[in-house]
């Protein structure tokens, strides 16, 4: 059975932040291929004054956005009220009249938290995704906690992209009967193997030089800072080996900083923010993805590198220890930063067998995650028994 569904979130491209959620857009994307998909993206107001940085063109979509205005700082327990308030302010009317079947809201807080009063006056079931700082950080807070409890306790489901997230979700007081757990999936169209001299000519790099690579936003919990302070120990090893990092993020300048004050700046890329489709060119051209997070979910940069064919050295935080396999990649405890020197001295040293890396990420597939989350809504829609039945 087609549905019309609804989705809410700030975890999604827009104008102003087009390189933003690309794991949801992807996901988004392809339900929108059996479902009737709206998506309403949160742009917050700060955001919005800093000007339009890019165009977003996506598929099978109809997509708008609202201007998320709310109190910093110390106002944070109040975001989720302001959230709701304006939401409906900028989009009340049309919202009213479009007719869905159900929501989806992508992220706990605030989206979540104030979409389970938007469902209640509007009469529709609601479903919460999950991914990971929502729940492991700011769900933590005091006057936050049970306005996340109150989200996920009157949801119709909540998809977890990993077990252990979703762990944190029932002790959060989400009934264990509505939890899922959906892995991301990869695209194979983007994320395979290829010829690494080739990958290393187009993004101007020498091609005998070992390429250790960071992708993801340049912020302290992602652990940027602490893969730069465990690279001196590599080049002890590998004196030509380079650190590139893929992405933007407060941490830039202090990168700068501190890779000068380590003298190991010409060793150093800061390759900035590119487009998803344009990641596996870098994935191709490294021999090693490290990506030492303090805390996550499933990081789709994980997926993709394995499907690349590309070993992993990460933090044993969140999903990841669920979708990354002895042979594919090392494990270390976050902060460690000796585990973490020693576990790229050693993943640099190790011969890995690319093909079964690649072969162990092909169960990672979008279509399984949208069959799954498919049926997960037109439960929470009509109950159990009609999903049954739209299914055969």
């Amino acid at each position: 059975m087609r549905l019309r569904i609804l989705i809410l979130t700030n975890l999604f491209p827009t104008p102003w932040d087009p390189l933003r959620g690309a794991f949801n857009r992807q996901q988004f994307e392809r339900l929108g291929q059996h479902h009737d998909v709206d998506v309403l993206t949160a742009v917050s107001f700060t955001e919005r004054m800093g000007g339009v940085k890019g165009d977003v063109r996506v598929n099978h979509l109809h997509t708008d956005h609202f201007v998320f205005f709310y109190p910093p700082r110390l106002g944070r327990p109040l975001h989720a009220l302001c959230w709701l308030l304006s939401l409906w302010w900028q989009r009340g009317r049309q919202l009213r009249a479009a007719g869905y079947d159900c929501l989806l809201v992508s992220w706990a807080y605030p989206d979540a938290a104030a979409v389970r009063w938007l469902a209640r006056r509007l009469g529709l079931p609601y479903v919460v995704k999950v991914h990971g700082s929502d729940l492991n950080v700011h769900a933590l807070q005091t006057l936050v906690r049970p306005q996340v409890r109150g989200a996920l306790r009157e949801a119709g489901a909540v998809v977890a992209v990993s077990q252990a997230l979703a762990d944190k979700a029932v002790t959060l007081g989400a009934d264990p009967a509505h939890v899922h757990v959906i892995y991301n999936g990869v695209d194979p169209s983007l994320f395979a193997p290829d010829a690494r001299d080739k990958a290393r000519w187009q993004l101007k790099l020498t091609s005998d030089t070992p390429l250790l690579l960071y992708v993801g936003n340049l912020k302290a919990s992602k652990g940027c800072l602490d893969l730069l302070e465990a690279f001196p120990a590599l080049l002890a090893v590998h004196p030509q080996a380079r650190l590139a990092y893929v992405g933007e993020g407060a941490c830039r300048a202090t990168l700068l900083e501190r890779a000068r004050a380590l003298g190991c700046e010409d060793r150093v890329l800061l390759a900035g923010a590119v487009a998803h489709h344009a990641l596996a060119d870098w994935f191709h051209a490294a021999d090693l993805l490290c990506l030492p997070s303090h805390n996550e979910g499933v990081p789709n940069v994980v997926l993709e590198a394995m499907a690349c064919g590309i070993p992993v050295v990460a933090t044993q935080v969140g999903g990841i220890p669920e979708v990354l396999p002895p042979h594919a990649g090392i494990l270390v405890p976050p902060h460690d930063g000796a585990a973490l020197a020693a576990a790229l001295i050693d993943a640099s040293g190790r011969d890995w067998d690319s093909h079964a890396i690649v072969e162990y990420s092909s169960r990672f597939r979008w279509s399984d995650n949208i069959d799954r989350l498919g049926r997960i809504l037109q439960t929470a829609t009509f109950g159990e028994a009609a999903a049954d039945c739209s299914t055969t």
